[in-house]
């Protein structure tokens, strides 16, 4: 449920995951983000303040087996939110890019708002989890989002060694470019911003 604020509530219940996700695109950061899994939640918190969004996220998975159910599903269900407080997209500016430093580390993310999924993903690591979420989970994350939004998604890490710090930049910098991608561009005018005239 959407309203002109482009704020969005969704709620998914599997026999794995029961989740409840709000967000407001025009928000100041604030975030109440509560998965099970506090790596998880740190980088969820990340991406509010960064991005300017503010966030609730409830979620109660089968963390008895693992984090991959309550990871993957939450990226689905924030996607879908993130897709439904765009409404119909006129006037975003649709595309957006951020390079963001972490002492060490440095990576970029590009997107594009265009209703066609597509994940690129050139991160890698050498841990195999970071707290109790596995490594391999960072990209589910973001292709279940970026599946469910309809977001064209470009991650690279360009440099980095510290785990922790690579993976920090790059929900900073995903915040940052989704910040920048969801702004109304006022030379628009309201207008779709496709040849198209659909996104």
């Amino acid at each position: 449920m959407t309203d002109s604020s482009r704020r969005a509530s969704v709620t998914r219940d599997t026999t794995e995951t029961r989740i409840a996700v709000e967000i407001s695109l025009d928000g100041t950061g604030r975030y109440d983000v509560k998965t099970g899994v506090g790596f998880f939640d740190h980088m969820l918190e990340q991406l509010a303040r960064h991005g300017q969004f503010d966030l609730t996220v409830r979620c109660d998975g089968d963390l008895h087996i693992d984090a991959h159910h309550t990871v993957e599903d939450t990226g689905i269900a924030l996607g879908q939110a993130i897709r439904q407080a765009l409404g119909d997209k006129k006037g975003i500016t649709r595309y957006g890019h951020a390079y963001v430093p972490m002492d060490e580390a440095l990576s970029r993310v590009a997107l594009d708002i265009s209703g066609r999924a597509y994940l690129v993903w050139k991160t890698s690591f050498t841990q195999q989890s970071l707290g109790s979420m596995d490594t391999e989970l960072f990209q589910e994350f973001f292709r279940a989002l970026s599946q469910a939004a309809g977001i064209t998604l470009n991650v690279a890490t360009l440099d980095g060694s510290n785990n922790h710090h690579i993976v920090e930049s790059v929900f900073k910098a995903f915040a940052r470019a989704l910040r920048v991608a969801v702004a109304i561009d006022p030379h628009l005018a309201g207008a779709i911003p496709s040849t198209k005239g659909v996104l």
